[in-house]
């Protein structure tokens, strides 16, 4: 078998193939891309068994076959290549050789029915959504999710499709993010929990991206179908805890406040908070917002005071300023709202603007019991 092929366009869709690929695999078949030749498209594959991620690509050639081609060999030799055409051919002593302008070189390859089948999805429920909308959805997401093993529910997102829109929900039990689309709907109800590394690789490469995404899915597993990729990953298995119960529906205290001057007051304060809780402190009376932090062991101690828009009682109610500082810094709003209801019941941060139409985040924060 034998194809051309573009060095940059090769490596641009192996670089994105290669993160799925583990540093180390049980099976060594898996440090490998599979090439599958079909005349003049190629189509390459890398998996960890949990998820398959395959690319078609347009090379020439008039041959068909497969080979399984060493990943991390392959990525370092393309890197150092400026564009040109590569022609690559298996010989018959088990290597596979390149050759470009200048040179060849020759690397062993293994067989391609050693390297395993991607899944197919049995009658899925199919939906279909923009990519840099999915994109926004997991990186708005993905970062309140947990990575607790003997909780593995937590450590995904959480998606729930219904006929009145999308929601995607990630959690730790400490931080919760509820995001959802009112302007996209689903055909019919469906709800199911998308591991992290197959949402990261996806949310890299639809970040620009305004194709259209179309998500198959059953008990078992999900496929990403885009442009000329598609991935196919396990779910994790297990119910979703009822994370409406968790939200709390009377919250009298309301506090809006510029989001850059308040996550940068609670940066600078919190390096002086103790470095186990990183307890911060906020203390709200009329249009006045303090917060502060001590760390006794070592006599350090910050305090600022900001102006703010409150309404409600006056309060005081302690938060880990590092899940506070995450949620800010991913929202992209100029003003946030903060609304409480008492000093041990949880706060919810949701952006004032800044969002599209039918576009709604709530971020809900558990507070830290304040020592008086």
């Amino acid at each position: 078998m034998k194809f051309i092929v573009s060095s940059t366009y090769l490596l641009k869709q192996l670089q994105v193939l290669g993160g799925v690929i583990n540093s180390s695999n049980t099976l060594p078949i898996l440090d490998n891309f599979l090439f599958e030749l079909q005349q003049n498209q190629l189509i390459v594959s890398a998996s960890d068994l949990e998820t398959t991620m395959s690319s078609k690509l347009d090379v020439e050639s008039d041959n068909e076959g497969s080979v399984a081609v060493p990943a991390r060999l392959l990525l370092d030799t393309l890197k150092t290549f400026p564009e040109q055409p590569l022609t690559f051919v298996v010989e018959e002593n088990n290597t596979i050789e390149i050759s470009s302008n200048h040179g060849k070189y020759a690397l062993a390859y293994a067989d391609g029915a050693e390297f395993p089948k991607a899944v197919a999805l049995e009658n899925p429920s199919a939906t279909t959504i923009s990519g840099d909308i999915l994109a926004t959805a997991v990186s708005k997401t993905i970062f309140a999710a947990g990575n607790d093993d003997l909780r593995p529910v937590m450590s995904g997102v959480f998606f729930q499709f219904s006929t009145e829109g999308l929601t995607f929900v990630a959690t730790d039990a400490h931080k919760l993010v509820k995001y959802t689309r009112e302007d996209i709907k689903a055909s019919q109800v469906a709800e199911f929990i998308m591991p992290k590394k197959p949402l990261n690789l996806l949310k890299g490469i639809l970040a620009s991206s305004e194709d259209d995404v179309t998500i198959e899915y059953n008990d078992a597993n999900a496929k990403f179908t885009f442009e000329n990729t598609e991935l196919v990953c396990r779910l994790i298995d297990g119910k979703y805890p009822n994370y409406e119960a968790v939200i709390p529906k009377e919250n009298p205290n309301k506090l809006s406040i510029d989001r850059t001057q308040f996550l940068n007051s609670v940066r600078r304060v919190s390096i002086f908070s103790n470095k186990t809780t990183h307890q911060i402190r906020l203390k709200i009376a009329g249009a006045e917002l303090n917060i502060s932090a001590e760390d006794i062991d070592y006599s350090n101690k910050a305090e600022e005071r900001l102006t703010c828009d409150y309404q409600g009682d006056d309060m005081q109610i302690g938060f880990n300023s590092r899940f506070l500082t995450e949620m800010l810094n991913n929202l992209t709003s100029d003003e946030v709202q903060l609304e409480m209801s008492l000093p041990n019941r949880a706060g919810i941060l949701t952006p004032v603007d800044g969002l599209d139409e039918g576009e709604q985040v709530t971020m809900l924060v558990m507070p830290v019991m304040l020592n008086s």
